[in-house]
């Protein structure tokens, strides 16, 4: 594993969004891993004892987040390790645990879990994965699972959170959704041709994998304008509009008023009857006791 002192050359990645140390993604990331943990009630809402983990992996984790709030909220849990492919939002993740003292519990790793996991068997009693999608194609799932087995202790969960296109009352932002599932699709992101391609295989691929006992929750996330809800969704999707870009011009036809159609939907989330839904689905499972 890297460490601060000796970081390691960063891995080409499957991300979305290309430009990994944009300090426009690092925020995005940030007002999303608040918008996803309010709208679901909490970083851990279906789990009915979350006290039973005390070591915790999180894969994918960005800013580090969602590991800072369950940090937080479970005080009692001893550690906290957060992994993800980009050394920027290592980096930022590392410094946040020290300003918020909370180092000698949450520790942070440079890592390409689509290689790997460094981590010796039964190291985790959970582990976590939210909005994997992003970096997974459909061939990666069964390896990045079979990963998630070796290193989750028997009896331990497997706990994985994905979303489905955001719906919209907006005609400009509809067209925005259309063009980022194109993308996905034609990107190999999505297993079917559809705006829920994703969430719909979650359960057979936790199943396939050997987890047993799969269980699911879905969320129904809305976003209404003249809320604070509404207007954090409209910050979100401000700036996704600009770091997408370069991934819908590698897998789709951009057209050529991208620019105005972004500001137009930036503007019809401003209107009075301005709704936006976003369907997640959490699916878990425990690891059997003999892998």
């Amino acid at each position: 594993m890297s460490s601060p002192a000796n970081p390691r050359r960063e891995r080409p990645s499957t991300y979305f969004v290309q430009d990994r140390s944009s300090e426009e993604e690092l925020t995005r990331l940030l007002i999303q891993d608040q918008m996803m943990t309010a709208g679901m009630g909490g970083v851990l809402p279906e789990q009915p004892d979350p006290t039973i983990f005390r070591r915790v992996l999180d894969v994918g984790c960005g800013p580090g987040g969602w590991i800072f709030e369950v940090a937080r909220t479970y005080p009692d849990m001893s550690r906290f390790v957060g992994v993800d492919v980009s050394n920027r939002m290592v980096e930022y993740a590392r410094a946040q645990a020290a300003n918020q003292h909370l180092n000698n519990r949450v520790e942070f790793y440079a890592m390409d879990a689509l290689r790997m996991l460094e981590f010796p068997p039964d190291s985790f009693d959970l582990v976590n994965q939210r909005a994997g999608g992003s970096y997974l194609r459909t061939w990666d799932w069964p390896k990045l699972l079979s990963e998630y087995l070796r290193v989750t202790r028997k009896g331990g969960v497997v706990r994985i959170t994905e979303a489905n296109i955001i719906e919209s009352t907006s005609p400009a932002f509809t067209r925005h959704s259309d063009l980022l599932f194109q993308a996905l699709w034609q990107s190999g992101h999505y297993f079917t041709k559809a705006w829920n391609g994703l969430t719909t295989e979650l359960v057979p691929l936790l199943q396939r994998a050997g987890i047993q006992n799969v269980q699911t929750r879905s969320f129904k996330l809305e976003y209404r304008s003249g809320t604070d809800e509404g207007q954090r969704f409209a910050e979100d999707i401000g700036h996704f509009f600009h770091t997408i870009l370069p991934f819908l011009r590698k897998w789709t036809q951009v057209p050529e008023d991208y620019e105005d159609l972004c500001q137009q939907a930036l503007q019809e989330m401003r209107q009075p009857d301005f709704v936006a839904t976003w369907n997640m689905l959490t699916v878990w499972g425990k690891v059997p006791p003999s892998k």
